[in-house]
């Protein structure tokens, strides 16, 4: 079994056609037997669905359901990492050491987060997956496995 860990670049590819959407598709169905980790601010994966649809790239009812298939994944198939106090402190460095935005540090700081838990508890890392190209040259800077969706077109 393996684990991985996505970003919202990444996990928007299971819902929204885009180069990758194949392999998200097959590392994140249940019948793989992986173990999938989101942040709980993997929710802004509406704000990229809303986007695509005011831009008229999806239509409202297409959107929806999307929007109805991912949270109830969210609920029933991810594991959630939680955005403590503690992963806020991680991103502040991380945003300063490696230039990301915001959003994307949080999302680095809780897969290093899990990937900190897993390995002090003699488990094997977690995978990040991610789209960004910022985000896995820091992710791999601070020593991440990564993984691009959209090397897996």
């Amino acid at each position: 079994m393996a684990v991985f860990y996505f970003d919202t670049s990444g996990i928007v590819k299971r819902y929204v056609r885009e180069i990758g959407t194949s392999w998200v598709q097959n590392t994140a169905d249940p019948l793989a037997g992986n173990l999938v980790y989101l942040a709980r601010i993997s929710s802004e994966v509406t704000s990229a669905v809303i986007r695509r649809q005011l831009g008229g790239s999806l239509s409202s009812a297409k959107a929806a359901a999307i929007l109805f298939q991912f949270r109830h994944d969210m609920v029933a198939e991810y594991r959630i990492i939680e955005i403590t106090p503690g992963v806020l402190s991680t991103a502040e460095v991380l945003a300063e050491a490696h230039g990301l935005r915001a959003y994307d540090a949080v999302q680095l700081a809780a897969a290093v987060e899990l990937t900190t838990q897993r390995v002090a508890n003699g488990l094997p890392p977690v995978t990040m997956v991610s789209a960004d190209q910022e985000l896995n040259a820091a992710a791999a800077a601070v020593g991440l496995q990564v993984e691009d969706p959209n090397q897996h077109p």
